[in-house]
Formats: structure tokens, C-alpha cells, sequence
């Protein structure tokens, strides 16, 4: 006998077990460029940065103006504190960058986080204006357009 040349159930068998050895460990290198993806992603992602560097520059433009008295002219304000309106325009600003990343597929991304803090900075800073009566429900609607943004944005 020179060699087999027949293919016999245990060569099929580990024929069968060495693809699906091969099919895991793709799979698994393939998760895990999808994971160093989202975290390059994640870490070289300039809309956080642009979006916390407008929140510090709100900030300090409402307190600057406060402090020069510019904000006590303004009636369209409805006698809000300085911290109220940063408060609020930092909860603004979340906001859009939850819309932004709902609707423009390059900066998609986790949002439930960013509307939660965006909504309860809006309450705090509203609170001097409307108060919660007004403020809960309208957290409770901002959460069901996110949901719907979601559903009629939403890839594949």
C-alpha cells in the first residue's frame, strides 16, 4: 500500500472539525477589529469635543454676561439665573449632538446617555421658568422623539 487515497468518516470529521476551527477564529478576529474599530472611533471622536468645548464656552458666556449685567436687560429670559441658563443651553447643546448623531451616519453612536444628562440639565436649568409639572412631561416626550428618530433613521 502505497498511501490512502480514500476519504474515509474520520478524515471527513476532522476535515469538518478544522473548518469550523477556522470559521470561529475568523469570527473572532473579525470581532475583534469590529471592537478596536469602535474604540478608535470612540477615541478620535471630534463631536464630544466639539460639543464640550461649546458647553464651556456657553457656561462662561452666560456667567460672563450675568456678571456685566447684561443678562438683567434681556426679558426674553423670564428672570433665570445665570447657572439656570448655562444649565439649560448645555442641555441644548447635548441635545443637538443626540440629533446629530441619529441622523448623520458618520458621528452615529450611543445616545440614550448623552438624552438622559441632556434632558435633566434642561430640567435643572427650566426649573427657575417653568417648573417640574411642566419639565417631566416634556422629558417624557423628548424620550418618545428619540425613539422615533430612531425607528425612521435607523441603518440596514
Amino acid at each position: 500500500m502505497r498511501g490512502r487515497t480514500t476519504f474515509d468518516q474520520s478524515d471527513q470529521e476532522n476535515f469538518e472539525r478544522g473548518l469550523k476551527m477556522d470559521e470561529k477564529t475568523e469570527e473572532k478576529q473579525h470581532e475583534k477589529m469590529d471592537e478596536k474599530t469602535w474604540e478608535e472611533k470612540h477615541r478620535n471622536d471630534p463631536l464630544s469635543r466639539v460639543i464640550w468645548a461649546g458647553i464651556l464656552i456657553w457656561a462662561g458666556v452666560a456667567l460672563l454676561a450675568n456678571n456685566l449685567g447684561i443678562l438683567r436687560g434681556v426679558p426674553l429670559l423670564g428672570g433665570m439665573s445665570a447657572w439656570s441658563l448655562a444649565f439649560a443651553g448645555a442641555g441644548v447643546i447635548i441635545l443637538v449632538e443626540v440629533l446629530i448623531r441619529l441622523v448623520v451616519p458618520e458621528y452615529s453612536g450611543p445616545v440614550i446617555g448623552s438624552l438622559i444628562v441632556a434632558l435633566i440639565l434642561l430640567g435643572i436649568g427650566l426649573d427657575d421658568v417653568v417648573g417640574w409639572s411642566i419639565i417631566w412631561p416634556s422629558i417624557v416626550i423628548g424620550f418618545g422623539v428619540v425613539i422615533l428618530f430612531r425607528a425612521l433613521f435607523r441603518k440596514g
